[in-house]
């Protein structure tokens, strides 16, 4: 199975391989892209927040998930520059903030996996040059990075399920293989866990004494996930107990386990595989530079196209290499260039405004993440009821930290399926993170108010409410199911009864039906 990331680097639209219960079907390899307008980073300015934590304000240079209204159209090379995600800027992250006294009960968190080496090679020309082993004295760096390298040596203690204890556990390659995960992917990710350890060390999400059912890790079978999700684990759990530890193993990019089969998300997948096309072939500047770019390098149109230049021209750009070049035939030489890129990107983005504006695939994205959101959702479930007042603990505990590290074809459906189709396209280590929380029980006053007629007054358990980020910004009224909340009502927080509305039935409405089993198998028409 094929779990490799292309996204948005195909300017064609490449496809995804998935195995379904019954047999292969080619998936959505996602085309279009949106990313986050490159700004002068300021220095960071910590602030007290309203809930007694410490927040962090970047200023103007504040990174937003979702785009700021344009006058002009965005620049397509500056908005790459994001993607790219360089660990040398400050982060904000709102992550663990919430009313006074309300618990946190439990987090799940998918990631994307951290930068990575190319997973296409343009002929003709030299491959990016770059070292995939790990190394304190190279940048970018971390303060956990030496401590990380060492404790992933222990890794033979922990629990592997197949094929995952024959994956490497950290990039080692001097000329880094492709889709290799680089340096920098493992930096961003040690970042990304360490900014969630600071923002739920005073919640005590985790005891010191955690239980291997408390954490649960799922990865698919690709090094560049399973690497990517130590690194964050290690930076949230810094020396973990390897013999608490199962890493599971999702064989699907969807992460849909045992309910992949789904007929109508894979119509809904083609139709918009032909969307993208038709989009594609009639943009004539595109056409024109491709086959610009293939004289330049002495080959045919076509299979340059094949070659997916961009994923490597992105690789340059991430890495701050020269576009490659080639020596030409009168003894001079000939590159790619910035404005050949600029043109494929514009192309992208185009794509992106038209993939909202049709539809196809939010319907796809509906049924394609449903498996994954019912058992976010389920776990809620479980967790909530293990907190309810006066009832004993299981033992062991119920999973209150899960992390998901998966890929860009994982992570844009998510959003798109959560109704956050103005988000920014995943960049490089992007994480969207589920929390759970508990506002203080009623006081006998507050119950006696709420009580209604012939109707006992007695003191009421706390009420869960549900919290959803990407890339450490709140975005939980932006989701479908919250969008319509009063988040300036006496209850500041989106209830977790919404959440479970919807992703029991009420997500479904899109593709007129009720249930997953419904929308996937009724017949067209």
């Amino acid at each position: 199975m094929s779990s490799s990331v292309r996204g948005w680097t195909s300017s064609y639209g490449a496809v995804v391989k998935m195995v379904s219960a019954v047999a292969a079907h080619l998936l959505l390899f996602l085309v279009s892209v949106n990313l986050i307008p490159t700004t002068p980073i300021l220095e960071e300015r910590p602030f007290q927040a309203a809930d007694g934590g410490v927040g962090v304000a970047l200023g103007k240079s504040r990174k937003r998930v979702f785009p700021v209204p344009h006058t002009e159209e965005p620049n397509p090379v500056s908005e790459a520059y994001s993607y790219c995600n360089t660990p040398n800027r400050t982060e904000q992250a709102w992550e663990g903030h919430s009313p006074a006294d309300y618990k946190l009960l439990s987090v799940q968190v998918m990631i994307r996996h951290g930068d990575r080496y190319p997973l296409y090679y343009i002929p003709k020309t030299k491959r990016p040059a770059i070292d995939c082993t790990l190394s304190i004295n190279r940048t970018p760096s971390h303060p956990l990075l030496n401590s990380f390298i060492r404790h992933m040596g222990q890794g033979g203690q922990g629990h592997w399920e197949s094929p995952l204890g024959s994956v490497p556990r950290l990039p080692n390659h001097s000329a880094c293989e492709m889709g290799e995960l680089t340096q920098t992917g493992v930096v961003q990710h040690l970042r990304n866990g360490q900014l969630l350890h600071q923002a739920y060390r005073r919640h005590n999400l985790l005891p010191s004494s955690w239980s291997p059912r408390q954490v649960w890790v799922e990865t698919t079978g690709k090094s560049r996930t399973l690497q990517s999700g130590l690194a964050f684990l290690y930076g949230f759990l810094p020396d973990f107990d390897w013999t608490k530890l199962t890493a599971r193993h999702q064989w699907s990019t969807l992460f849909c386990s045992s309910a992949c089969d789904c007929p109508a998300r894979n119509r809904y997948l083609e139709e918009e595989q032909r969307r993208q096309y038709r989009l594609r072939v009639s943009n004539t500047e595109l056409e024109r530079t491709y086959s610009d770019m293939a004289r330049t390098l002495g080959l045919p149109t076509r299979q340059l196209r094949a070659a997916n230049p961009i994923d490597s021209l992105l690789c340059h750009l991430c890495h701050s290499l020269s576009f490659p070049c080639v020596p030409m035939g009168d003894g001079t030489t000939g590159c790619l260039t910035m404005a050949q890129f600029a043109v494929i990107r514009r192309q992208q983005l185009d794509d992106e405004v038209d993939r909202r504006r049709v539809g196809l695939y939010h319907k796809f994205a509906i049924l394609a993440m449903y498996p994954y959101l019912n058992r976010t959702a389920t776990k809620m479930e479980r967790v909530a009821k293990d907190n309810e007042a006066g009832r004993q603990r299981r033992v062991g505990g119920e999973e209150v930290f899960t992390l998901s590290s998966a890929h860009d074809v994982t992570v844009a459906p998510l959003l798109s399926a959560l109704g956050l189709q103005e988000a920014r396209f995943p960049r490089f280590a992007a994480r969207v993170v589920f929390e759970l929380w508990k506002s203080p029980p009623a006081t006998q006053g507050q119950a006696k108010k709420k009580a209604g007629k012939g109707e006992r007054s007695k003191a009421k358990d706390g009420e869960l409410f549900i919290r959803v980020l990407y890339n450490g910004e709140d975005v939980t009224f932006h989701t479908t199911f919250c969008r319509a909340h009063d988040r300036h009502a006496s209850q500041p927080l989106c209830p977790l009864k919404n959440f479970l509305s919807f992703v029991r039935r009420d997500m479904f409405s899109v593709v007129n039906a009720t249930s997953y089993q419904e929308a996937c198998y009724r017949r067209p028409g």
